[in-house]
């Protein structure tokens, strides 16, 4: 059945000194970064989510599980392009995302336009249909208190009639 699908997704890993900081695709400059198997963007992790909901296809976690060895130090971008290839099996397309990523540091807007290129590359849209905002928890909480990063998206699917 043709028609639109929404989905959303939401990623939070935990911060930590020493290690990389990749959010959108982008190695950021940063004394910390995210604890996870991946490369542990948790924006391109939020987006993969929403766009698995829209398809009814499971989680991140069900695709890609952190048990296995091929998925260690991955690029999350790589997760979206498999991710977009499964819709693509399924005939379906992105339309567009918008995303928020949840953080008190390091300061997002001068990567914006680099992180919604290469998010729109990994995805096959142009990079006017990927949002990417940020936004502080006004340092409240675990993201407040710079112990981790949290990101959420909403995705919209279209699904060719067959």
């Amino acid at each position: 059945m043709g028609g639109f699908r929404v989905g959303i997704g939401y990623d939070v890993h935990r911060l930590e000194p020493g290690l990389p900081l990749t959010l959108g695709g982008v190695s950021l400059s940063h004394p910390q970064g995210l604890r996870a198997h991946s490369d542990g963007d948790a924006l391109a992790h939020a987006i993969g989510d929403a766009l698995l909901g829209a398809m009814a296809l499971g989680d991140l976690g069900a695709h890609f599980p952190d048990t296995d060895p091929q998925f260690r130090g991955v690029s999350s971008l790589t997760l979206l392009e498999r991710i977009r290839g499964l819709l693509r099996e399924r005939g379906a397309r992105v339309v567009n995302v918008d995303s928020t990523l949840i953080l008190e540091s390091p300061r997002i807007q001068p990567h914006v336009v680099e992180m919604r290129a290469r998010l729109a590359g990994a995805l096959g849209v142009e990079p006017e249909w990927i949002s990417v905002k940020a936004t502080t928890n006004e340092r409240l909480g675990a993201v407040g208190r710079e112990e981790g990063i949290a990101a959420m998206a909403v995705a919209l699917v279209e699904v060719d009639a067959r």
